[in-house]
Order: C-alpha cells, then structure tokens, then sequence
C-alpha cells in the first residue's frame, strides 16, 4: 500500500527533474516516530540545467523536503504532547504535513492542515496515511469554520509578508506555537521565545549556519504559559 502512495506523490514531480523520486525517511529528530515520503537524498541537484532552475524557481516544491524549523517543532509536539492533546489544532502553511502529523500523534482532537498548494495538500495526506493518523483538510486558513485551540506554524516567514499572519493567528486562537529560522531579532509581542535548536533541512540542501539555529515561540492568551521547552 505506501508503495502505491509513493508512486502517485512521485507522479507529480515534474519531469525537468530527471534522477528525483520519493522515498520514506524517518526524521532523526522525531527519534524515527515519523516519517516522510521524501526527495531521495542522493539526488544530483548540482546538476540542475537550467529548465528545470526556472521550474523550481516558479513552482517551489517545499513538500518534498522537511524544513528545519518544522522538524524542531514537530519534534516538540511529540515531547511535550500537553500542547496539543485533545484540543483542535490548525497547522498553518503545512508542506510535507510534518508538524500537523506530530500534533495527532501527539494526540490532537483534530488537526487540520492549512496549504494553498494543492499538491502539498496531498502530500499532507499521504504522508499522515503513512504515518497511521488522518488529518482534515484546507486550501485557505479563512475558510475553516470553527474555533481553534491551537494554531502551529513552522517555516513561514521567509515571505516578510507572512508576518501579518501573526496577529491574524491570535484574532483565531488563543494559543500560537511558530518556529523560524529566518527572521532575525524576532519582536512580536504577546509571542515569546520558547527555546532554541539546530537543524538541518533534510535532505540537506547545505543552507548557511544562520538557517540551521530554529527558534520556537509561543503566544498564549488563554491562560498562564506553562512552558515545557529547555534551551537546547
């Protein structure tokens, strides 16, 4: 069965990328307890030619990799489950669905997975049916109806436009966890910082060390902030 899944989410690789295809990795962080159909890691991308820059550069494919900010918070979820346990999360700008399957195993009511990317959609959905959970679906964060007791976000920020998401969280839900590896001096109060990790993309696109330290904040206006995290 998660062969066949494979094979439909490599379909939508597009065919400039000739030698990419997907194959399921178990994320290190998570300490194997997920994993993620994946770009293999051996894939030649100094050898990109010049059709298949221009095709990365205008449909991005985040889906295919797990960003680092995202394998961090997911790994928190799953070590601290009281953030999400039994409460109905919404997990913004989803990709690969990492977070959003941390914050079910970790035993979230619902979660939903937030993408305007329709593939990434269905990479959210394979990648949970690997993982043995379900998650509810949505193309546009104004569309879910319902209140939401938590909203997750990881590696969103690198479009400075995104921060105007921050107070639209907190307009939604009392509680926002964010993690980022992008924005420097980070100053949005009531979000305060949680702790701080290193990471890697993976498979690792040899990013700068600046992209490699993942900071995780937490804005929490429904009670006192129990926070759980240590600097690491």
């Amino acid at each position: 069965m998660n062969g066949n899944i494979n094979c439909q989410l490599t379909a939508l690789l597009p065919t400039v990328l000739a030698g990419a295809r997907l194959q399921a990795t178990a994320l290190p962080l998570t300490g194997e307890r997920l994993s993620l159909y994946l770009l293999n890691a051996d894939y030649p991308q100094q050898l990109l030619d010049p059709d298949a820059v221009r095709h990365l550069m205008h449909d991005p494919l985040y889906w295919v990799f797990c960003w680092a900010s995202g394998q961090v918070l997911a790994a928190e979820l799953l070590r601290n489950p009281q953030h999400v346990a039994g409460r109905r999360v919404l997990d913004f700008g989803s990709g690969s669905g990492v977070v959003a399957i941390a914050a079910a195993l970790a035993g979230a009511r619902e979660v939903i997975a937030c993408d305007s990317d329709a593939h990434a959609l269905r990479a959210c959905a394979e990648n949970a049916a690997l993982n043995g959970v379900e998650l509810t679906l949505a193309a546009a964060f104004e569309d879910v109806p319902g209140s939401i007791d938590v909203i997750t976000a990881a590696d969103v920020l690198y479009d400075r436009d995104n921060l105007s998401c921050l107070e639209r969280f907190l307009e939604r839900s009392p509680r926002v966890l964010l993690a980022d590896s992008r924005v420097r001096d980070f100053d949005f109060p009531p979000y305060t910082t949680l702790f701080q990790a290193e990471a890697t993309t993976w498979p690792d696109l040899e990013e700068s060390a600046a992209f490699r330290q993942v900071s995780v904040y937490i804005a929490d206006q429904s009670a006192a902030t129990h926070a759980t995290g240590t600097v690491r």
